[in-house]
């Protein structure tokens, strides 16, 4: 009975941390439940990168019924100073009986020293509740934080057979309203968009969230050459100076463009060194890349083994040639196909057809 307890107050600490998405980065997402004789009497959660932590906001919903309460939470409550105070100490002095959480947080310094303060302090401590959803809900915070580099995910909308434009280049619209607006929850939610070149010149993009509230990702342009015409968006578009173009060492000088970012990357086989790009995000403190066009950079992520995450959006038309979603990867055989695990296909976007998976191997 106990351990359903705790997995029924676990699973709405992470609906909680839910609420933060998109605005806690580079924070996890951590949602906090007190419960007391069997009753709420405290939540809160993550809501935004240098405010309090959920167990504090929690804390704070309890106020004295917090003492001789349990605590649950979906990441080990940290115990260093930050841009705010530690939580562990705020839990101690409530007088909190046990706390229970899903994830030990791999930062540094937290890392098992979070629990190890707290059951010093003589609260009961348990772990692994719900590991792996909580995984799921981090999984973002989870890559930064171990390797320094933004979580990727790579986008793309195409047509039956595997086109995401015409011959002629039009691609307004591949996929319908439902599908588009999802993209611009997904730009509000990453730090970064990336485009290559050929879709700037193509498109024009502007990379903004528009078919809903939120915040504007920095926009990305990766790029070995800077022959742009002067009228696109990115550029006269940056008040918020949130462009960047990422290009070869020693090019940046020949661009004289208000606000805009340079990036100078090393030189990789075909182009710009994807490693080398992605280092440079994580430095810059961009913990998750939406990567949405086109077919050249799809295919050189796609081929360096380098997508976390891979949203498919399939439309019900058909255009016999056009624009491929993905150039040639140098597979031989079909054994060597990339695959994917936890494919699944996700509904509520007709007349399109999406499917979310992680791609094994390069």
């Amino acid at each position: 009975m106990a351990e359903k307890a705790d997995e029924k107050y676990i699973r709405l600490a992470l609906e909680l941390a839910e609420k933060g998405r998109g605005k806690t980065s580079p924070n996890p997402l951590v949602g906090a439940v007190i419960v007391k004789s069997g009753r709420i009497v405290g939540q809160g959660y993550h809501r935004k990168a240098g405010t309090p932590h959920a167990e504090i906001n929690a804390l704070s919903d309890a106020r004295e019924n917090a003492r001789g309460a349990s605590l649950y939470v979906n990441l080990e409550p940290c115990c260093h100073y930050g841009r705010t105070q530690p939580c562990t100490g705020e839990i101690i002095k409530a007088g909190v009986r046990k706390v229970i959480f899903s994830l030990r947080d791999p930062n540094p310094p937290v890392n098992g020293k979070g629990a190890a303060q707290l059951r010093k302090a003589g609260i009961r401590v348990r772990s692994g509740v719900l590991r792996k959803e909580a995984e799921q809900l981090n999984e973002v915070y989870l890559k930064f934080i171990t390797t320094g580099r933004p979580f990727v995910i790579l986008k793309t909308a195409q047509t039956f057979d595997g086109r995401i434009a015409t011959g002629s280049g039009d691609s307004k619209w591949v996929t319908g309203s439902k599908a588009r607006k999802l993209v611009h929850r997904l730009r509000a939610e990453c730090d970064a968009v990336a485009v290559g070149a050929g879709t700037v010149r193509a498109d024009n993009p502007s990379l903004t969230v528009r078919l809903m509230n939120g915040r504007n990702p920095y926009r990305l342009i990766v790029s070995t050459g800077l022959k742009f015409p002067r009228t696109i968006s990115l550029f006269n578009d940056n008040d918020d100076a949130k462009t960047i173009v990422a290009t070869v060492e020693n090019s940046a000088r020949k661009l004289n463009v208000k606000n805009l970012i340079v990036w100078e990357i090393k030189k990789g086989k075909g182009g710009l060194s994807l490693d080398d790009f992605l280092d440079k995000a994580g430095q810059f403190g961009i913990s998750s890349l939406l990567v949405e066009g086109g077919a050249t950079l799809a295919t050189s992520f796609i081929k360096s083994g380098l997508v976390d995450k891979h949203y498919i959006f399939l439309a019900p038309k058909v255009l016999g040639a056009g624009i491929e979603a993905v150039g040639n990867l140098n597979i031989r055989k079909m054994s060597d196909a990339i695959g994917y695990k936890s494919m699944a296909y996700i509904p509520g976007y007709e007349p399109d057809f999406l499917f979310i998976g992680y791609p094994e191997g390069k």
